[in-house]
């Protein structure tokens, strides 16, 4: 496509009656844990028709951030941090909005007097459903959108539009007997296939969970300081993954495996500076930090007793909390 996404499916507002009452099932057993806009406007994010009663067509399109390394090799390297692919670059909200902006306006050159609204991430729309009935791919095991065609690397925009578009026939699920997803997450975070428990989730806990984090899963965190890639890493689909087409969403330098020496240290002007237009500057410099420790308590090196100990009296009371779990790990390693 000119725009830049991989891929291009149409589906309607009312195409996925189903989601309502899973997304009141998932809030209802607490498995969204702190994320309370989640619960918020419930009745937007389970039914489109309802978020924009005008709409007759949703446009979704696929934009793939596929990485150009295997992203489970900086797990073995203790004393680096491990960072999501997706943030690893610039902000894919920009990126992708810009460009759903010129497909909106081509629309819009097509059909004048018709309206859109545009969407990434940001809005009470449940762009997974929405891209499997669109036929773009299916929801896997790990409940993230997948595809034969281009794996499970992909960001994924909306257009909500008043002009009526033939819609594509929804896409059917082929994970098969395949487990690889669920087996691999290292805090059992999949009560079942096809479910995800936010709360043991350890790109929830690095990213959305605000406070200390329960000492139980704070092991199994290892050098993940933002967010987690590997129940992604290890679909077999990926054999199809297709390359990112923007620069910009591939990783930036000293993103890859950045020394947990280094961050640690991070106030919040130099977090700020660190991290300027990437996903990560959205959690604050304290989650941020509290993250690194875990993960220095984690790498079994004394070496590291220091960076823990000059944390202690920090003023945010997770970031010291982390220093003193840190420094009693390592002073037993």
């Amino acid at each position: 496509m000119e725009a830049g996404f991989i891929a291009c499916r149409v589906t309607t507002p009312d195409a996925i009656p189903e989601a309502a009452a899973r997304l009141s099932a998932f809030v209802g057993a607490g498995r969204h844990g702190q994320m309370g806009w989640m619960a918020e406007r419930m009745g937007w994010r389970g039914d489109p028709a309802a978020l924009w009663p005008e709409a007759r067509s949703v446009v979704m399109l696929v934009e793939s951030y596929a990485p150009e390394h295997d992203p489970l090799d900086v797990l073995e390297l203790r004393d680096r941090g491990a960072i999501s692919v997706y943030a690893q670059g610039r902000d894919y909200h920009d990126v992708v909005k810009k460009r759903l902006k010129r497909v909106g306006r081509w629309l819009l050159d097509q059909a004048p007097g018709a309206e859109i609204k545009v969407f990434v991430d940001t809005a009470p729309v449940m762009e997974k459903p929405l891209a499997q009935a669109a036929g773009l791919g299916w929801q896997g095991k790990h409940t993230n959108l997948l595809s034969r065609d281009f794996g499970n690397w992909v960001f994924l925009g909306a257009i909500f539009t008043t002009i009526a578009l033939e819609p594509d026939a929804p896409e059917a699920e082929h994970c098969g007997s395949c487990t690889r997803c669920l087996d691999i997450c290292p805090t059992d975070a999949f009560p079942a296939p096809f479910q995800l428990d936010a709360r043991r989730c350890i790109s929830y806990l690095t990213i959305e969970h605000a406070g200390p984090v329960d000492e139980a899963l704070r092991p199994a965190l290892g050098n993940r300081i933002y967010g987690c890639d590997d129940c992604l890493a290890v679909c077999p689909w990926n054999k199809f993954a297709v390359n990112a087409r923007d620069l910009r969403l591939l990783a930036q330098d000293g993103m890859t495996a950045p020394p947990l020496a280094d961050l640690v240290r991070l106030d919040d002007a130099g977090f700020r500076a660190r991290f300027s237009g990437g996903p990560v500057k959205r959690i604050g410099r304290d989650r941020f930090v509290r993250n690194v420790l875990y993960a220095i308590g984690n790498s079994g090196a004394p070496a590291f007793l220091a960076e823990a100990q000059a944390k202690l009296d920090d003023p945010d009371p997770a970031v010291a909390d982390a220093a003193r779990w840190a420094a009693a790990r390592l002073s037993k390693a």
